[in-house]
C-alpha cells in the first residue's frame, strides 16, 4: 500500500509523519541526509525484492541488463537492491539506464514493454508474476535490508510512552498475524484489493518471526550503505558505520519485549 520508502522519508523530514515504514537500508540514505530519525522495530524481514523482466525476454543474468532501460523507484529498496546486483558483477548504475518510476508505474512499463527490465516490490512483483508470467530472473534474499519502523527523533524523545504504546501495537498484530496465518491472509488481499493467489505470495516471502532490531540490521544495512557509497548516492564523507549505529535505536521494542516473549 507503500508509495515506497522515498514517500515515507519526505513526510518523516516534513513532520508530516510521527513514524513511517521503510526499508533499513533506505532509512540509512534518509539518516545519511540529515532526516532526524531513529528505526526502532523491525516489522518483517521480507524478500520484498528482485529483478524482474518479461516472460519472453532474453534477459537471463544481471550482466545482461548492461546498456538495458530499467525501471526503479529512487531512494527505496529495489534501487539499492539493484545497486548490489549490479555491484556483484562488475556494473554500476551508469551501465544502464535508469527509469525513474513510482512502484505501482514501473510494473506496469515492464508489462507494456517500455522498460527491459524493473526493480520490483512486492506486491506489485508478484502480481505480475502470477498475473502476467513475469520472470525473477535474480533473487537474492540477503540484499533485502529489512522493513523497519522508523520515528522522527524528536518524537521519540518528547514522547517515549506513545512510542510504547505504538510498538505495542505493532507487537499484538505480529502475533496475531502468526497465529492466523489464513485470516492474514484473507486481510492483505481485501485492503490490498489482491487476489488470494498473490497475497499468499507475498507472503510466503515475509518472516514475521523476529521483531527485535540491533546488530544482525546493523550488519545489513552497513553493507548496503557501502554499496551506495561507491555508488554517489551517500557522500563519501559519510562514516557509514556511526551513522548507522544512529539509526538503529532498540530501546524500546527491548523496553515491552517482557510483555510478548519471543515467538
Amino acid at each position: 500500500m507503500s508509495q515506497g520508502s522515498n514517500k515515507a522519508l519526505e513526510f518523516l523530514n516534513s513532520r508530516s509523519l510521527d513514524f513511517g515504514s521503510t526499508a533499513g537500508a533506505a532509512a540509512l540514505i534518509g539518516k545519511a541526509n540529515g532526516n532526524p530519525i531513529k528505526s526502532i522495530y523491525v516489522y518483517s524481514k521480507p524478500e520484498w525484492t528482485a529483478l524482474v523482466t518479461r516472460a519472453d525476454s532474453p534477459i537471463q543474468t544481471v550482466a545482461d541488463l548492461k546498456g538495458k532501460r530499467v525501471a526503479v523507484t529512487r531512494g527505496t529498496d529495489p534501487y539499492i537492491f539493484l545497486l548490489r546486483a549490479l555491484d556483484s558483477v562488475g556494473l554500476s548504475e551508469q551501465d544502464v539506464e535508469i527509469i525513474q518510476l513510482q512502484h505501482a508505474d514501473g510494473r506496469a512499463a515492464l508489462e507494456k514493454g517500455d522498460v527491459d527490465a524493473w526493480a520490483g516490490l512486492d506486491p506489485h512483483m508478484a502480481t505480475t508474476e502470477l498475473e502476467k508470467g513475469s520472470r525473477l530472473f535474480f533473487q537474492a534474499p540477503e540484499f533485502n535490508s529489512y522493513g523497519v519502523l522508523n520515528v522522527r527523533e524528536e518524537f521519540a524523545q518528547r514522547y517515549p510512552g506513545y512510542v510504547e504504546r505504538v510498538l505495542t501495537a505493532y507487537e499484538r498484530a505480529r502475533k496475531w498475524a502468526l497465529e492466523n496465518p489464513d485470516e492474514l491472509k484473507q486481510i492483505l488481499a481485501k485492503e490490498s484489493r489482491l487476489s488470494d493467489a498473490v497475497a499468499a505470495k507475498q507472503l510466503e516471502r515475509t518472516d514475521l518471526k523476529n521483531s527485535h532490531i540491533g546488530e544482525i540490521q546493523k550488519e545489513v544495512i552497513a553493507a548496503a550503505g557501502d554499496v551506495l557509497k561507491k555508488s554517489n548516492v551517500i557522500q563519501n564523507s559519510v562514516d557509514i558505520a556511526q551513522t548507522v549505529n544512529e539509526l538503529i535505536e532498540p530501546q524500546f521494542i527491548e523496553q515491552i519485549a517482557s510483555n510478548f516473549p519471543h515467538t
